[in-house]
């Protein structure tokens, strides 16, 4: 084989490459809408349409003249308004919905011209996800109330619009009070927290106890715990569904924490790990020993908890966080690593998410080395699981402070057979 032939045999396995995902994409979507016999459009729509961005790409890159690309979105447009108009019956569904997915197919076939095949591919998963799960959607929205969707709102201008503007600059004592930083840290943990009250609030009173469990965890660790201990000692919650809620709510923490410090540092992840992991799968079977108890997957209300995006927790946790730094940073120069684990066990009785934070920064920076991070963490988790009990013993009662304290032992430690091997 020549070279020319070579080259033009690779050109030919390009094209049908192309062609072939941007015939896949437009299945999938079009395989979504063929679902609904109201919907005007449908699978060989969809692939057609796919087909169609791609060779207006194509053209437009061979022309090179963008308004082959631009007709085409015209073309498109007034065909599905035509063939709306035209229909003698009144759908259900006025079609917006299903024009606007096929405008976003014909862009998606142009853009794998374009070589964007993998924002492509992952367009049209997010598409024929949100074409799916209408039902769902609509139910969440249903659920969250007028104050949620401020906090969301609120979420939304702190993380695009006063984020982007603050100073990437220490700022006080030894440089610790970076302002970009600070709210970066805010912006992860309350989007994590976030996350799991939206989960939450969806999944209503139609789930078990092991989802209320840990999404509870996941927003709160320590207000599941109260909520629960509380719910018990009403009456409202049997001791069972109450202490598999409040272990898995603390097992959530683990969780949490190995996303925050696989965001924040993934160097140390190595090395926590093994932490973590022995920790978690201790406490798991306590956990299971419990649920199994109870013999029956019961339901329950899901915990009522604040959204944490709200203002004022958000900085609320920001104000903790930057003192968390202060007195870090001050302390570890002072007392080194000693003095770090005095501020861990201080800042583990509240927040895990400041201590936890703060020295992962420090490692970053190479002020603490892996272990001494691991080490803090720990410290402030035995804190924190101290609290709990306080929290579940005095709230609870002395019959729910029994059932939950082998499972608490047993996850703190592991935590502690993994701080050995870590």
């Amino acid at each position: 084989m020549t070279p020319i032939e070579s080259a033009a045999t690779l050109a030919d396995f390009r094209l049908a490459y192309v062609f072939a995902t941007s015939l896949a994409l437009g299945l999938l979507i079009g395989l979504e809408r063929e679902r609904h016999s109201n919907s005007k459009a449908g699978l060989r729509t969809f692939a057609l349409t796919a087909l169609f961005g791609t060779l207006s790409a194509l053209l437009t890159d061979k022309i090179g003249s963008g308004w082959i690309l631009a007709a085409g979105i015209f073309v498109l447009g007034g065909m599905m308004i035509a063939s709306h108009w035209s229909s003698k019956e009144a759908p259900e569904d006025p079609g917006t919905t299903t024009t606007t997915a096929l405008l976003v197919c014909y862009l998606l076939g142009a853009l794998i011209w374009f070589g964007f095949t993998y924002l492509s591919v992952v367009l049209a998963l997010l598409v024929t996800a949100l074409l799916y799960f209408k039902p769902e959607l609509h139910g969440l929205s249903q659920r969250l109330s007028r104050q949620d969707l401020v906090s969301l709102l609120q979420f939304s201008a702190i993380t695009f619009v006063v984020l982007p503007l603050l100073p990437d600059k220490g700022y006080g004592p030894y440089g610790a009070l970076n302002p970009y930083e600070i709210l970066l840290m805010v912006v992860l943990v309350s989007g994590l927290s976030l996350s799991g009250y939206v989960a939450l609030r969806h999944i209503g009173e139609r789930q078990g106890i092991i989802l209320v469990g840990l999404l509870g965890g996941a927003v709160s660790s320590t207000a599941t715990t109260l909520v629960y201990s509380r719910q018990h000692r009403s009456g409202v919650a049997p001791i069972g569904i109450a202490t598999v809620v409040i272990l898995l709510a603390n097992l959530a923490v683990l969780i949490r924490l190995s996303l925050i410090a696989g965001v924040i540092a993934p160097k140390i992840l190595p090395q926590l790990l093994p932490l973590f992991a022995i920790g978690l799968l201790a406490g798991t079977l306590v956990a299971v020993r419990e649920w199994l108890k109870m013999k029956l997957r019961h339901v329950t209300t899901p915990p009522t908890i604040t959204n944490p995006a709200e203002l004022h927790v958000a900085v609320g946790f920001g104000v903790v966080f930057a003192i968390v730094l202060v007195a870090t940073a001050w302390l570890n120069d002072l007392a080194g690593a000693s003095g770090v684990y005095t501020v861990a066990v201080v800042s583990g009785l509240t927040d895990m998410d400041a201590i936890s934070l703060s020295t992962l920064k420090m490692f970053s920076l190479e002020q603490l080395t892996a272990a001494q991070v691991g080490t803090a963490i720990a410290v402030a988790y035995g804190a924190n699981l101290f609290l709990k009990f306080l929290v579940v013993l005095t709230i609870g009662g002395r019959e729910l402070a029994s059932r939950v304290l082998p499972g608490y032992l047993t996850v703190g430690l592991g935590l502690f057979a993994g701080w050995i091997f870590h």
